[in-house]
């Protein structure tokens, strides 16, 4: 299991330096401390953050309460939304409490 180590904090302050300026997959998890589905997606992307991180798989997550500015830019209106940044670029998006393969397949499809 991964420890929360492996999963990045994203915030407003340091998005553009640590995913747009970041190279490679990165899985980031929109959540917020109230939202059920949040905490049933959890695990899940704490999984696969153990799974695929050797294989160059980056995961962050960031509190959408705390991070407005990023959150709007990005249209996250549902929540958990995962996106998906390839070298910068969002490439690809989860929307909704989704089975581990779901998220699996994405990062497959992009890595």
């Amino acid at each position: 299991m991964a420890t929360s180590d492996a999963i990045l904090e994203v915030t407003d302050a340091n998005f553009a330096d640590k995913i747009e300026g970041g190279e490679g997959l990165q899985m980031i998890d929109f959540w917020a401390t109230w939202c059920g589905p949040c905490k049933m997606v959890a695990p899940l992307v704490e999984q696969l953050a153990a799974e695929y991180g050797e294989k160059g798989l980056k995961v962050g997550k960031l509190d959408v309460d705390s991070n407005p500015s990023v959150t709007t830019r990005f249209r996250v209106t549902s929540i958990p939304s995962i996106l998906f940044f390839k070298n910068g670029e969002l490439v690809d998006k989860v929307i909704g409490a989704v089975p581990k393969s779901q998220l699996e397949d994405k990062i497959l499809q992009h890595l």
